[in-house]
């Protein structure tokens, strides 16, 4: 079981650790109701250090990186960051991920822990025409998130200059003696920053911003809380809302999908994009309490129309909601049923988000 570099802080601050993705990590500390109004209302941060860090590196960064993912790389300026997925050549996603412009001919990806080392092995493999070298750093790095619309405020009482982060933007400080990477960006649908920095460096800056955080009410929050937010804002999960086995429209990302220019799994998803998509992922929102869970099955007139890929109820919605994998011929507004182990409860198709938090809009 790995351990992350606040493996220690955690045990400290009384967590309940869980395996993920194996990696020994906090699910939550004081419960995940209190973390996620924490996250909604205020300030709150998360241990992300068990993401994975992939360096690219090389006068072909730019022209390689349009070539991997969907989204275009080399329209970036230097300390501009992008979402995008990663395809293989039937278009289906092989991670999600975010790509950041470190330098002219240089880059980091930000991968998702159970899949850092299958991301790494394709990247190689489809590297070897390009003039790049590619290095799995994820041993280096730690990462915590700093989430909630507070956030700035308390981030730009350590450095002042943390304010003029645009979204999807970021630059190096020094934050409590310590060289950081610092991004405006997040997973929880708040404002927010992802500090990058040594993996040495780590639990010194966690150590500091609970010093600091003391004024504004900061509380650590774990996977528990990471999840519920995640799916309130409606950001999909890998491994959950999609895999190999789903494209990027059928997932409802065709916008990260630039099919102006050359990419692994570009004609696939062509050809599916005139033919039209057979399903989509849609959102939920259920009557009463109970959680539709993974694999759980939507039924429309007696026959299964797709499937459950999240699920939860929701603190900050006081609502049970859920993302499905829908057949596409369903609309929204429409009524559906959700079959929960044998018992079917009513769930209406709704417009996406869930909830719209304080996250700031793209300025690319």
């Amino acid at each position: 079981m790995k351990k992350t570099p606040l493996h220690d802080e955690h045990i400290k601050l009384g967590a309940k650790m869980i395996d993920f993705a194996g990696w020994m990590m906090p699910l939550q500390y004081e419960g995940i109701v209190a973390e996620v109004e924490a996250v909604r209302k205020n300030v709150a941060v998360f241990d992300v250090s068990h993401m994975g860090e992939i360096h690219i590196s090389g006068s072909d960064t730019a022209t390689f990186l349009d070539w991997l993912l969907t989204n275009t790389f080399s329209a970036l300026s230097v300390g501009q960051a992008v979402y995008s997925v990663m395809c293989n050549e039937k278009g289906g996603i092989i991670d999600d991920l975010i790509a950041y412009r470190t330098g002219e001919n240089e880059a980091l990806l930000v991968v998702n822990a159970a899949n850092t080392q299958k991301d790494f092995d394709w990247i190689k493999l489809q590297s070897k025409e390009f003039n790049v070298r590619v290095d799995d750093l994820s041993d280096r790095y730690g990462l915590i998130a700093v989430q909630g619309p507070k956030s700035e405020s308390l981030l730009s009482s350590v450095v002042e200059e943390v304010s003029s982060l645009k979204y999807y933007h970021f630059a190096e400080f020094t934050i409590f003696g310590k060289k950081c990477m610092v991004s405006r960006t997040g997973y929880t649908g708040e404002d927010g920053f992802e500090i990058c920095c040594s993996w040495e460096d780590t639990p010194h800056v966690w150590r500091s911003l609970f010093e600091i955080g003391k004024n504004f009410g900061l509380k650590p929050a774990g996977l528990g809380a990471r999840d519920v937010c995640r799916l309130e804002a409606s950001y999909l999960l890998y491994g959950s809302d999609m895999d190999e086995s789903v494209t990027p429209l059928e997932a409802g990302l065709g916008w990260v999908v630039k099919f102006e220019k050359d990419f692994v799994g570009k004609d696939a998803l062509l050809s599916q994009k005139e033919r039209g998509i057979s399903r989509r992922i849609r959102g939920l929102r259920l009557e009463g309490k109970r959680i539709a869970r993974h694999g759980m099955a939507v039924l429309k007139d007696g026959k299964q129309v797709g499937t459950i890929s999240s699920g939860t109820f929701s603190p900050t919605l006081q609502s049970s909601i859920a993302l499905a994998m829908l057949d596409a011929s369903l609309k929204i507004g429409e009524s559906v049923l959700v079959d929960l182990k044998g018992a079917t409860v009513e769930a209406q198709i709704v417009k996406l988000p869930f909830y719209r938090g304080s996250v700031k809009t793209a300025s690319v």
